[in-house]
C-alpha cells in the first residue's frame, strides 16, 4: 500500500473565489494546492467586460500569500448583450481564457445570465472562430422542470443542438452531476470534454434530506441519485481524458448557508485534493489520479503542464468544524469527518 502519491501540480478549473474579505480569505486554500485556476465571473455586478477582468484578477493576485505561485484564469460572464468583439478583443490579449454561460436564475448571481441561446449566437460564432472555449452551467430554469431532470433536459434542448449548429466551438460542461452528462460528452468530439467536482462523487441527494435539512451539502447542479454518483465517478476514475478536476468550491458565510432561504454551494478548497484522492483509491484508479488532476485540463485548455509537483501522504486527519474568517464563519466539505491523504507540499 502506498504511503504517499506525488503528482504534477494540479489545476482547478472551476472555482468561485468571490470579492472584498471573502477573496482575501479563501485565496490562500486553493493557491495553496493549485498552480491555476478558471475563476468564475459571478460577482455583483458580474465581469463582462475586458477592464473588470483584469482589476478582478489583480485583486485575486493581490491576495495570494507570500511564498506561494498562483495565476487565476479570468472568465468572461455572458449576457444577451456580450459584444463579440469585447470577447476577442479580451482572449487574444490574453485576459480572458474562456467565457461562462449562466441560464438566467440558474445559481448564485446568475440573474444577469443568459435568458435564451440564440441571444449570443454572433458571440458564440466569434468564440468559435479564435479557438475560445466556453465554460457551460448545465441547467435548464424552467420552473415546470422538475430540479433533478434540468440537466438532462438542457442537453436535450440546448447543448446538443448548439453542439450540432456549431460543432467547432469547444465547450467545457462544468460540474456534471449525471449519469445522461457522461453519456453526451464521452459521445461527443474532441471539442466537449466536463468538470466534475468532490462533492457529486462523494454524495448523492439523501446527503441534503435525510435526517432533516443539510443545506451544507445543497450546491447547484444539486445531488442526484446513487446511479448518478456512481456513474460520475466510473468517469472520473476511468483515464479519459474527457474529464477533469473542476473543484465548483464555492463559500457561503454560514449563516447564508442555515437560513431559511440557504446558499446553494459547497466550500471544498481546503482539502480539495485530498477528497478527490480519497475516490480514486476507493475505486481502486490511483493510477489515473494525475491524468484527472493535472493533465486533461491543461490539455484540453491547450496550456502547459506544471513543472512543479505536489505530493500527498497517507495520514488520517479529521476536517474542522468551521473555519473562521474575518466576524464570521465558513463550513468546510467533510467538515466533522476523517479523511486518509493529507497534502504535503
Amino acid at each position: 500500500m502506498s504511503e504517499s502519491i506525488t503528482i504534477r501540480r494540479p489545476d482547478d478549473w472551476h472555482v468561485h473565489l468571490r470579492d472584498g474579505a471573502m477573496l482575501e480569505a479563501v485565496v490562500p486554500y486553493t493557491a495553496r494546492q493549485f498552480a491555476r485556476a478558471i475563476v468564475m465571473p459571478n460577482l455583483t455586478p458580474p465581469v463582462t467586460t475586458v477592464a473588470a477582468a483584469q482589476a478582478y484578477r489583480e485583486r485575486i493576485r493581490a491576495a495570494v500569500p507570500d511564498g506561494m505561485t498562483f495565476e487565476p484564469l479570468m472568465t468572461c460572464y455572458l449576457t444577451d448583450n456580450t459584444d463579440p468583439e469585447e470577447l476577442r478583443r479580451g482572449f487574444e490579449q490574453g485576459v480572458f481564457t474562456a467565457a461562462k454561460l449562466y441560464p438566467a436564475g440558474a445559481t448564485t448571481n446568475s440573474d444577469s445570465g443568459v435568458t435564451d441561446v440564440t441571444n449570443i449566437r454572433q458571440a458564440l460564432e466569434a468564440m468559435a472562430g479564435i479557438g475560445m472555449p466556453l465554460c457551460v452551467h448545465g441547467e435548464v430554469t424552467s420552473d415546470d422542470i422538475d430540479i433533478f431532470d434540468r440537466e438532462a433536459v438542457f442537453i436535450e434542448h440546448i447543448l446538443a443542438p448548439l453542439l450540432d449548429d456549431l460543432p467547432q466551438l469547444k465547450v467545457i460542461f462544468e460540474h456534471i452531476t449525471t449519469s445522461e452528462a457522461v453519456a453526451f460528452v464521452e459521445r461527443a468530439g474532441e471539442r466537449v470534454a466536463a468538470t466534475i467536482t468532490p462533492q457529486h462523487l462523494h454524495i448523492n441527494r439523501n446527503a441534503m434530506l435525510v435526517g432533516g435539512i443539510r443545506p451544507h451539502a445543497y450546491c447547484l447542479p444539486v445531488a442526484k441519485r446513487e446511479a448518478h454518483r456512481l456513474e460520475l465517478r466510473r468517469a472520473a476514475t476511468s483515464g479519459s481524458p474527457k474529464f477533469f478536476l473542476g473543484t465548483d468550491s464555492a463559500p457561503h458565510e454560514r449563516h447564508a448557508k442555515e437560513s431559511a432561504c440557504g446558499c446553494a454551494g459547497i466550500f471544498n478548497a481546503p482539502f480539495a485534493l485530498e477528497s478527490y484522492l480519497a475516490v480514486f483509491e476507493e475505486e481502486g484508479a490511483l493510477e489515473h489520479f494525475e491524468g484527472f488532476a493535472s493533465l486533461h485540463g491543461p490539455a484540453f485548455y491547450n496550456l502547459p503542464v506544471n513543472e512543479e509537483t505536489v505530493t500527498l501522504e497517507r495520514r488520517a486527519h479529521d476536517v474542522m468544524d468551521r473555519i473562521e474568517i474575518a466576524d464570521t464563519e465558513l463550513v468546510p466539505f467533510h467538515a466533522g469527518q476523517s479523511l486518509d491523504w493529507r497534502f504535503a507540499g
